[in-house]
């Protein structure tokens, strides 16, 4: 499964599984996330790419993290003497500072492994209408 695929994946998993697995419908969500409705269905499908502010309000909405729409092989887990400063750093911070570290970290990690992954735009081949 593709990134894309399994971004997709994880949006219609989690709108499924929604308040105890009650779930909820995609005009519902729609309506949360100011998108129109029609959004949702192809953000699921993978027809759209939810660009990562959309992931960034998708997480929120259900209280994920946006690791959760990568696969857990594109998160490394290496450390290094700027990780180990900068955790020395949260520690101190408020918990509520900490969570807006925690959300901007994955933010930036997410976007790394994110940005320039495509599909193909629908319609004809070619390019050329009548």
């Amino acid at each position: 499964m593709d990134l894309l695929d399994h971004v997709a994946a994880k949006i219609r998993d989690l709108r499924v599984s929604y308040n105890s697995g009650e779930g909820l419908s995609q005009e519902s969500l729609a309506a949360a996330l100011k998108v129109a409705p029609n959004t949702i269905s192809r953000w699921e499908t993978g027809t759209y790419r939810p660009s990562l502010k959309d992931l960034e309000r998708i997480s929120r909405f259900f209280g994920v993290s946006m690791m959760s729409f990568l696969p857990d092989e594109m998160i490394a887990d290496d450390e290094d003497e700027n990780l180990k400063a900068l955790l020395r750093t949260a520690r101190q911070l408020h918990p509520a500072d900490l969570e807006e570290l925690r959300k901007y970290a994955e933010f930036r990690k997410a976007r790394g492994i994110y940005q320039g992954k495509t599909r193909p735009k629908p319609g004809r081949k070619g390019g050329k209408h009548r």
